[in-house]
């Protein structure tokens, strides 16, 4: 009984927890902010809102730290949603980037790899929510993802070919693998061995980084 005590409590605080995530995005999109401010939206599954972790500590707001440390005058939003796979995604793609958002950056596909989803179906629905960015003019930093690789060659090599398809086909920038240099590394993992430390986060930032800083210029070069 205490054990199911427990975790309806976790799962009310993590509700909670999005609520009051949700709340907070939003009202950021209503406050004053510079003509110059630049608004992404980090759209994309646990590893973008940072499970396990605090606020502070999730890939979206480590990396507007570090792009603000470097000058540049940009907010993002954590529009992750643990759990989610693509199709989640395309489902509330509309109402999880604002009106006002300058560019996504789109991390979606761990968990259908993780369910051993078919390829065609990820590739359907991330296309789908590229086709809804795309008709409202919102330029993309696609954020790949590798399929395990004891689901065998020929799976994995059919999902891990999706994101530079897409990249192509809508002419989007790429970063090859969001989990570069910390799958795998256990010091870089909370104990789930799934999901990033706060540590491992801070990682990817320093990855992904010239991939957002080039983004970045793309989006002010269009605007």
């Amino acid at each position: 009984m205490e054990s199911t005590a427990v975790t309806r409590q976790s799962q009310t605080l993590g509700l909670a927890r999005l609520f009051v995530a949700a709340a907070i995005a939003w009202l950021g999109f209503l406050l004053p902010a510079s003509a110059d401010t630049v608004r992404l939206v980090a759209l994309g599954d646990s590893l973008t809102a940072g499970y396990g972790l605090n606020t502070s500590q999730a890939f979206p707001a480590v990396l507007e730290k570090a792009l603000k440390a470097k000058g540049f005058d940009v907010e993002i939003t954590n529009a992750g949603v643990s759990g989610d796979t693509a199709a989640a995604g395309a489902q509330r793609v509309d109402w999880s980037v604002p009106d006002g958002t300058d560019g996504v950056i789109l991390e979606l596909g761990a968990n259908d790899a993780l369910r051993g989803l078919p390829p065609e179906q990820t590739d359907k629905a991330l296309r789908q929510i590229l086709d809804r960015l795309k008709a409202r003019n919102i330029p993309v930093l696609i954020a790949g993802m590798y399929a395990p690789r004891s689901l065998g060659a020929a799976y994995y090599e059919k999902f891990d070919a999706i994101y530079p398809a897409l990249a192509k086909d809508y002419g989007h920038d790429l970063y090859p693998f969001f989990l570069e240099g910390v799958l795998g590394d256990a010091s870089l993992n909370l104990d789930d061995g799934m999901h990033p430390s706060h540590t491992g986060v801070e990682r990817i930032v320093e990855g992904i980084l010239p991939a957002v800083e080039s983004f970045l210029g793309r989006i002010k070069t269009a605007s």
